[in-house]
C-alpha cells in the first residue's frame, strides 16, 4: 500500500543538480527537476533527437511529445520508489510493473498492460579472471527493464554492467529505424542483450575447452593429470546463472515475433524473429555446456578414483615384496639352540640369495602385470 501511495504522490523538485550518468559523472549539469536516477531523457521526432537549450525533465519531455508528436526515451539507473513515483504517475505505468522495476531481481519476461508493454532482460557480462584457478565469478549479471508505450519508452537498469549509452548513440545515427517509434528501441535493446549472450557463450566455451584439456591431458608417465574439481563446479554454477538469464527469454521473444501487438510496428516485428533464433541458439549452447561440464566432472572424479587405486596397488606390491625378507628375518630371529643353517659355512649367503631372488621375482611379476 505504501508503494501505491508513493505512485500517487508528486515528486518534489530536488534542490541539488545530479551529476550521475551510466558510467560516471555527467558532462553537463542536469535540470534540478530531474530525479538523480535519470541518466538521459530525450524527445525523438521523425527519427531524430530534438535539440533543446538544456537537459529535459520527464514531464517537460512528455508535454513536448503530446503537443507536437514523436516519443520520449527516458533512461534510469537503479531508481528508488520516490524517484520513480513521479515518472510512473506521468506515464500511467501499472503499479505491479513499477514495483518489479524498482525492486529488480526479476526473471526475463514480457507482460502486457492496457497501454504499455513491460519487458525484463537479464544482461550478462564476461569477467576477466585468472584461468589457472581463480575463485572469482566468470560472468556477472544485471537487469534492464523496458516500458514500451505508444509515445514513450522507459528503461530501468540495475547493476554496474549493461550501459545503453552507446546503443542510444548508434540508434540516433539511424533515423530511418528510430522513426519506427518505441518498438524500434525495444528491438535494439533485445538484440543488444542477446548479442552479449553470444559473446559470453563463446568466452565460456573457451573456458570449458581449457578445463576439458586439463582433465584429459597426460601427466607424468602418460597418465591423465586431471584438474581441480572446484574450478569445474565454479563453471557449472556460472553456467546455471547463464541459463537462468537465457531460458525464460525465449518465449517473450517468440511472442513479440509471432503475435500482432498494437504497440509493435509490423516492420519491426519481423526483426524479433532473428532475436528469437539467437536466443534459441544460445539456450542450446548453455544446455550443452551444462551436460559437458557434468561429463567432465564425472571424468575428473573417475580419474581421481583411478589414481587412488594406482597408489593402493603400488603400496600393496611393495608390501608383498617386503614381506619376504620380513618373514626370513623373523624365522632366523628365533632363539633356538638347534638350527642347522646357523652352523653351516654357506648358510647366511644362501638364505640371503634366496631372499633376494624371491623379491626380484615378485617385483618382475607385479611390474609385468602393471602393478608397479
Amino acid at each position: 500500500m505504501s508503494m501505491i501511495r508513493d505512485l500517487r504522490a508528486v515528486v518534489r523538485p530536488s534542490s541539488r543538480v545530479s551529476l550521475r550518468k551510466e558510467n560516471g559523472p555527467y558532462d553537463t549539469p542536469r535540470d534540478p527537476a530531474t530525479t538523480t536516477a535519470v541518466v538521459d531523457c530525450a524527445v525523438y521526432r521523425d527519427g531524430r533527437r530534438l535539440e533543446t537549450e538544456g537537459p529535459l525533465g520527464p514531464q517537460e519531455a512528455m508535454r513536448l511529445v503530446r503537443r507536437d508528436g514523436g516519443f520520449v526515451w527516458i533512461g534510469l539507473h537503479e531508481p528508488t520508489e520516490a524517484e520513480f513515483a513521479g515518472i510512473a504517475r506521468e506515464f500511467g505505468l501499472h503499479p505491479l510493473a513499477v514495483e518489479d522495476a524498482v525492486q529488480a531481481h526479476q526473471r526475463p519476461k514480457l507482460e502486457r498492460y492496457d497501454d504499455s508493454l513491460f519487458t525484463v532482460f537479464k544482461t550478462i557480462h564476461y569477467l576477466d579472471h585468472d584461468r589457472s584457478g581463480s575463485s572469482s565469478e566468470v560472468i556477472e549479471t544485471g537487469e534492464v527493464m523496458c516500458f514500451t508505450g505508444r509515445d514513450f519508452f522507459i528503461t530501468v537498469r540495475h547493476g554496474g554492467q549493461g550501459s545503453l549509452r552507446a546503443l542510444r548513440h548508434r540508434l540516433q545515427d539511424d533515423p530511418e529505424l528510430l522513426s519506427k517509434g518505441p518498438s524500434a528501441v525495444l528491438h535494439a535493446i533485445a538484440d543488444h542483450v542477446v548479442d552479449g549472450y553470444l559473446a559470453v557463450a563463446d568466452a565460456v566455451q573457451d573456458d570449458i575447452d581449457e578445463v576439458e584439456t586439463e582433465v584429459f591431458s597426460p601427466g607424468r608417465k602418460g597418465t591423465p593429470r586431471g584438474t581441480d574439481a572446484g574450478r569445474i563446479y565454479q563453471l557449472k554454477r556460472e553456467v546455471l546463472e547463464f541459463k537462468r538469464a537465457v531460458a525464460p527469454l525465449l518465449r517473450p521473444m517468440q511472442l513479440l515475433s509471432e503475435r500482432p501487438m498494437r504497440l509493435i510496428d509490423p516492420e519491426i516485428q519481423k526483426y524479433f524473429r532473428d532475436v528469437a533464433d539467437h536466443v534459441a541458439r544460445v539456450q542450446e549452447q548453455v544446455i550443452g555446456f551444462d551436460e559437458l561440464l557434468n561429463s567432465i566432472l564425472q571424468a575428473n572424479l573417475a580419474q581421481a578414483s583411478v589414481a587412488q587405486n594406482e597408489d593402493m596397488r603400488k603400496i600393496t606390491s611393495w608390501a608383498a615384496i617386503i614381506a619376504v625378507p620380513t618373514m626370513v628375518c623373523g624365522v632366523y630371529g628365533m632363539n633356538f639352540s638347534y638350527m642347522p643353517e646357523t652352523d653351516w659355512k654357506y648358510g647366511y649367503p644362501l638364505v640371503l640369495g634366496i631372499t633376494v631372488a624371491i623379491c626380484l621375482g615378485i617385483h618382475r611379476t607385479l611390474k609385468r602385470n602393471g602393478w608397479l
